[in-house]
């Protein structure tokens, strides 16, 4: 399964419905638009999916809906988020039962755990779960810093398969394949450095904005693989304004809106958080509304199994 593990990877959203239930009818139609433009796995219940404020019965009702939609085409990650190491192993468990391909695993946040403790965690969680493991890194937004010499620690245990790499810092690709090798899948986990890291080997991309624009970005992905980087460089710089609202304390409020306006869905988020209103939310229209009038044709593509 690890050779599989490439390409586009959305972190999907959490559709609600307006008395604060999961709209699993309309997850199920968002998935499905995501693996008909060719995305190559799906991630659920991340941040971007609200997770901290998802039931753990939730979760897998997510994840069920996701192995729905993705019959054993892509694989489907669930996010494994949690403070308590006995509770993320706990959903682990209970996602392997529920059908998911792997995991996505953070450190046990808010909590910023050093080194040998972030360790534990995940080895820990790996264990319960006894499925692939995509480890996050993110220490702008987590506070935890799972660095190249700790993958180097983690790289003996074969569940260890990917990180998505999310530190802002596009070297950080390149210290990875200099600590590691190709022992991991590396994945960019900020959208509006996708393309800089694909350009420096990366093998994937967990993508936020693609839950508006799946085809815009499974052809960025495609033509930076096929060397097509003339190509893949126009579509990215009209993406660039939309891919920046993904790099925001509110993402989830951004990526929702621009969901609503670009495929039709809406913008429930789960409380304390609310939609966006006033000048925030109008300039988030505007973005999109200037993006949609100015959509590229998108070229053919040779689209190759991975």
């Amino acid at each position: 399964m690890a050779a599989q593990w490439n390409g586009i990877f959305p972190a999907v959203t959490t559709k609600f419905t307006a008395d604060d239930r999961l709209d699993i009818a309309e997850m199920e139609r968002c998935f499905a638009l995501q693996v008909d433009a060719g995305s190559h796995g799906l991630i659920v219940c991340g941040s971007l999916g609200e997770a901290s404020t998802l039931d753990p019965e939730e979760k897998i009702e997510v994840l069920k809906a996701a192995v729905r939609v993705a019959a054993g085409r892509i694989p489907v990650l669930l996010t494994v988020m949690d403070g308590a190491t006995r509770r993320a192993q706990a959903l682990a468990e209970a996602g392997a039962k529920a059908g998911a391909a792997g995991f996505m695993v953070l450190p046990g946040v808010p909590y910023k755990s050093d080194a040998r403790e972030t360790l534990a965690h995940y080895r820990a969680v790996a264990k319960a779960g006894a499925l692939q493991v995509m480890i996050y890194n993110n220490p702008v937004s987590y506070g935890v810093d799972i660095t190249p010499a700790m993958l180097g620690e983690l790289a003996a245990d074969p569940l260890f398969v990917a990180i998505k790499e999310s530190s802002d810092d596009v070297r950080r690709v390149t210290k990875i394949f200099n600590a590691v090798g190709d022992r991991f899948r590396v994945f960019t986990g900020v959208d509006n450095l996708a393309l800089e890291s694909l350009a420096l080997g990366a093998h994937g991309w967990v993508a936020g904005l693609v839950c508006a624009f799946p085809k815009e970005t499974v052809a960025i992905y495609e033509l930076a693989r096929q060397g097509r980087m003339a190509e893949a460089i126009a579509i990215y710089r009209w993406f660039q304004p939309l891919l920046d609202l993904d790099v925001s304390a509110r993402l989830v409020q951004n990526i929702k809106l621009v969901e609503a306006l670009a495929i039709g869905s809406n913008d429930r988020c789960r409380a304390p958080r609310m939609p966006l209103v006033g000048a925030e939310r109008a300039e988030v229209v505007s973005v999109v509304e200037k993006a949609l009038a100015s959509r590229p044709a998108l070229p053919r593509l040779a689209m190759a199994a991975e």
